[in-house]
């Protein structure tokens, strides 16, 4: 038997309803979600339950949200399956609920955190400032010659690595418009611009990152009980390299389908998705070429569909 990792959304996961039935149904969830509140001093469950969707994308909503989701849907996993849990991973603002759930990073000093870099990201650029645009069915070699080649007109990088065939670049809007172009002409299936408020993990955003360092210094990580895949580097995160490469990550690109290899190639063969959403499950089937056990835990009734996983695997 392989090894069982727990991975966690990022931004774009949010959706009006979030956590509700979770909410209704755990007092584990009650308890999360309430402290939240209480932190923030925002409604946000207002906010995950109810809406209005505008306010909920804003980014500094978005983030606190998602990481209340996950952390609230991990703790009621632990109460209710017998996981053993290897290893944890995060995409881009994901990562924050990893290092929660590692107890790395303490839950009532990360829920603020994260809304302090919510505010941080979008004052740092703005959609004026540049965009986003995914590219899929394009291998990475042509991507990456593409976006080199589009440099001389403007910042333009490449921003996550998702999978095997979906590649999201960012920066500004002259050479993101050309390089969706290219990508066309190059056999891409499909290149779309992404609506999105800014050019997020590019070095557009170094500034933020040096904001981030500052708001870093006053909080205090523990060394975790299991070890945190790091986007930055697709590796496993040395406990004393956590706070660079949280301030690093904002502007460096999300080495996601790096990451889920890395775990693949040390006999991780069970990913749990936990959180918002199945994006990330959806990614590690095609990076895993479905030889893997993927599955994600979003409300209640996901909760059967992992209890079936948990007890075939065992």
């Amino acid at each position: 038997m392989g090894k069982l990792a727990v991975v966690f959304p990022g931004q774009g996961a949010q959706y009006v309803g979030m956590c509700k039935d979770i909410y209704e149904s755990f007092e584990t969830a009650r308890r999360i979600v309430d402290k939240a509140n209480e932190i923030l001093g925002v409604d946000i469950k207002k906010l995950m339950f109810e809406g209005p969707e505008e306010d909920l994308r804003l980014t500094e909503n978005t983030q606190p949200a998602i990481l209340v989701h996950s952390i609230a849907m991990y703790e009621i996993l632990k109460e209710s399956l017998p996981l053993e849990i290897s290893a944890v991973a995060g995409l881009s603002l994901g990562e924050y609920s990893a290092l929660v759930a590692a107890d790395i990073f303490d839950f009532e000093k990360a829920v603020p955190f994260v809304k302090k870099r919510g505010q941080i990201m979008q004052d740092e650029v703005s959609s004026d400032s540049g965009t986003m645009a995914a590219i899929l069915g394009l291998d990475r070699e042509i991507l990456v010659q593409v976006v080199e080649e589009c440099k001389s007109l403007g910042i333009i990088e490449a921003a996550n690595f998702n999978c095997p065939g979906q590649i999201v670049i960012s920066g500004e809007m002259r050479p993101i418009e050309e390089a969706v172009r290219l990508c066309k002409e190059r056999g891409a299936k499909k290149a779309v611009m992404l609506s999105v408020s800014g050019p997020f993990h590019t070095s557009m955003l170094l500034g933020a990152g040096e904001k981030l360092r500052k708001e870093l210094e006053s909080i205090e990580l523990s060394e975790g009980n299991f070890p945190v895949v790091s986007n930055v580097t697709g590796d496993y995160a040395r406990p004393g390299d956590v706070k660079e490469l949280l301030v690093s990550q904002v502007s460096s690109s999300v080495l996601w389908e790096d990451s889920i290899s890395r775990l693949i190639d040390d006999g991780f063969d069970t990913f749990i998705e936990v959180g918002p959403g199945k994006t990330l499950t959806g990614f590690i089937n095609k990076i895993a070429k479905a030889k893997k056990a993927s599955v994600s835990v979003d409300n209640v009734e996901n909760l059967e569909t992992l209890q079936k996983l948990i007890e075939k695997r065992a």
